[in-house]
């Protein structure tokens, strides 16, 4: 009975342990610094926010869970790959925060004219629903979105606010 108290008290501090890290705050941003270019890498699940050709933040992301390659069309659960932009920012998101990206762009459109199927579209940068905010950068173990960019809700608060509408995005494979 001892041993098992005493596996179930050293499983609870590992847990704790683990939460704690994974919902401690990202680096500082310096004081209102705004982004110019957003890249993100879906192979490497990192985006950046670059200033002037400069990165200023870099931060690991999950992406779509569909299959690699780029979106072809709505429910396919894959992240776009192409040029964008930041359209508008969501407050109100069921997920903390948003930024929209402007998917599709006209080739994305063409493509989907060719296939036959809808484009789709509320491809967004956001952060975590209410549920799951608790997993902070826990999340970023699988791709998980439905062809979306996730952030923990402490990065993403960094990004929303670096990040003006109208910012080019690039997402690349």
């Amino acid at each position: 009975m001892r041993r098992l108290r005493a596996a179930a008290a050293i499983a609870a501090l590992a847990l704790v342990g683990l939460l704690g890290w994974a919902n401690a705050p990202p680096p500082s941003l310096s004081a209102g610094a705004t982004a110019d270019l957003v890249v993100v890498s879906k192979s490497k699940h990192r985006l950046t926010l670059l200033r002037a050709g400069h990165p200023i933040a870099v931060y690991p992301v999950s992406v779509g869970r569909g299959t690699s390659g780029p979106k072809q069309r709505e429910g396919d659960r894959r992240t776009p790959e192409g040029e964008y932009a930041i359209d508008f920012h969501k407050r109100d998101s069921s997920f903390y925060r948003a930024l929209h990206v402007s998917y599709p762009n006209p080739a994305d459109a063409a493509r989907a004219r060719r296939l036959g199927v809808p484009a789709g579209g509320s491809i967004m940068i956001h952060g975590l629903p209410p549920r799951l905010a608790f997993t902070g950068r826990l999340h970023r173990w699988l791709d998980w979105t439905d062809g979306c960019i996730a952030l923990s809700n402490a990065e993403m608060q960094q990004v929303f606010d670096a990040v003006p509408d109208g910012t080019r995005i690039v997402i690349r494979p």
